[in-house]
């Protein structure tokens, strides 16, 4: 759930250093098209939060820190039905709502013409059409850019998909987008979210400790609960699973198919849904 709040920066919108958005490219596996400070507030919150925001793909990724690699939370907009006019607040910000099947999320810029940009790419991205609203010519050129590389990044991805995949072929796509499990936690965050809440799975994915790797944690029920951490080591195009004897798959999402599979199905991905009070995710 989004919550807390923070005050706008006064520094200009920088992009992040090459190093980062490279990390960020991998992670996310998704291309970015638009980039800057931007506050949330679910329909659940009463506050705004303040986040660096980047718009990749039809996915939103909100970061802490503008310079962290790993995001925090993250929004599929890709079925965004409607979005609100971009109105003034009286502080000299703009809001304007996105309307999702599972609830709402209100988005706060800068000002105005900062509101609309955002708004914008958003609808452009998720309707594949420009939107009729009052960009400057600037922006309007660099939205048709986007409209262009998100029709070929979806014909690509159609094409990927009707595409039986072959366990000796190249591992997976950058198109492939982090597993729903993946939550940006430590391993005590990840522990207590699967205590507190069993009925939404029992295996996490995220961030190793030294920033540089993966990890999943897992909850076994063996009369009594038994968690369990195991490494994830990036090795090229591919992960290595670090067992007694190690396990090396194409993607993410084979990591946690992996778990599933040998467990028969015992270990479930898991996935806190809208609304949940310990939930990380937007």
């Amino acid at each position: 759930m989004l919550q807390g709040t923070r005050e706008q920066p006064e520094e200009t919108p920088q992009p992040a250093p090459r190093q980062i958005f490279q990390e960020r490219q991998r992670i996310t596996g998704l291309p970015l098209y638009l980039q800057g400070y931007l506050s949330a507030r679910h329909s659940g919150c009463q506050e705004f939060r303040l986040y660096w925001t980047e718009l990749r793909g039809t996915m939103l990724f909100f970061y802490d820190d503008k310079k962290a690699p790993m995001y925090s939370q993250k929004l599929d907009i890709s079925a965004l039905s409607s979005a609100t006019s971009v109105h003034p607040d009286g502080n000299g910000s703009a809001q304007f709502i996105l309307r999702l099947p599972n609830g709402e999320v209100e988005l706060k810029a800068s000002d105005c013409e900062c509101g609309k940009e955002w708004k914008g790419f958003i609808l452009t991205v998720t309707k594949l059409s420009v939107p009729d609203e009052p960009l400057l010519p600037g922006q309007l050129i660099r939205i048709h850019e986007v409209l262009e590389k998100e029709k070929n990044r979806r014909i690509t991805l159609n094409n990927f998909s009707s595409t039986p995949l072959k366990r000796s072929s190249s591992p997976s796509s950058l198109l492939t987008t982090m597993p729903m499990c993946f939550h940006a936690v430590s391993r005590q965050e990840a522990a207590e979210l699967l205590a507190k809440n069993p009925s939404c799975g029992s295996l996490i994915l995220r961030p190793g400790s030294d920033s540089k790797s993966y990890a999943v944690t897992v909850r076994y029920d063996l009369g009594a609960p038994c968690l369990k951490h195991y490494r994830v080591l990036a090795k090229g195009r591919s992960y290595s699973i670090e067992l007694e004897r190690r396990v090396t798959v194409p993607s993410l999402q084979d990591v946690v198919n992996y778990f599933v599979t040998q467990t028969q199905g015992n270990l479930k991905p898991f996935v806190l849904q809208t609304g949940t009070a310990e939930d990380p995710a937007v």
